[in-house]
């Protein structure tokens, strides 16, 4: 049931359109049941696995009485693997993001945001206050910190982790993954 095509053997095109009449509607929705009903995405793992039955013959000469088996594990794996693809790429943001954050290069918005930072790192304690001046302000390790403050590296970790948890509370505006903008009255 195949052809050569630049010296690779491909499934008649006449079968490809029996296979497609034959099983296409019920790959369809089977597929549309593993992409959650996206239409859009089960047509392209349809396409992807017709592709793959005109790419593989061999499939056909197979001793099934029925090629659906085949193309269901065909369709079920590609929309696996696309999955696992979108799942490792970062997710995508649109434009909302960035019209509510500020301009970085705005000198006034940078002048108010060094004193609200100013102001959280002042009400911290001065042990804490000491622990983020040589990790951040310093750029120094976390072995260099703690041979500078004469204490523990453990306790060097332990004072920037509260810290910075510190500074998150007081910090204006800063809010952590989905939580929403507080309401100004």
């Amino acid at each position: 049931m195949g052809t050569a095509t630049m010296g690779t053997a491909t499934t008649d095109e006449r079968a490809l359109v029996k296979l497609k009449r034959e099983h296409g509607p019920a790959l369809l929705n089977f597929l549309l049941g593993l992409t959650y009903g996206d239409r859009q995405r089960a047509e392209d793992l349809l396409q992807e696995t017709l592709v793959r039955a005109w790419q593989h013959p061999e499939a056909f000469a197979a001793p099934y009485e029925s090629m659906r088996p085949w193309l269901f594990t065909v369709g079920r794996r590609l929309a696996i693997d696309a999955r696992r693809s979108r799942l490792a790429r970062p997710a995508e943001i649109g434009d909302g993001a960035l019209a509510g954050t500020p301009d970085p290069a705005d000198p006034a918005d940078r002048a108010v945001a060094a004193l609200d930072v100013r102001a959280a790192v002042r009400s911290l304690s001065p042990e804490h206050r000491a622990v983020l001046v040589e990790i951040y302000f310093q750029g120094r390790s976390v072995a260099e910190a703690a041979q500078a403050l004469g204490i523990p590296a453990g306790t060097v970790k332990s004072r920037s982790h509260y810290a910075l948890r510190q500074l998150a509370r007081s910090l204006p505006g800063y809010h952590r993954a989905a939580a929403a903008p507080a309401a100004v009255a």
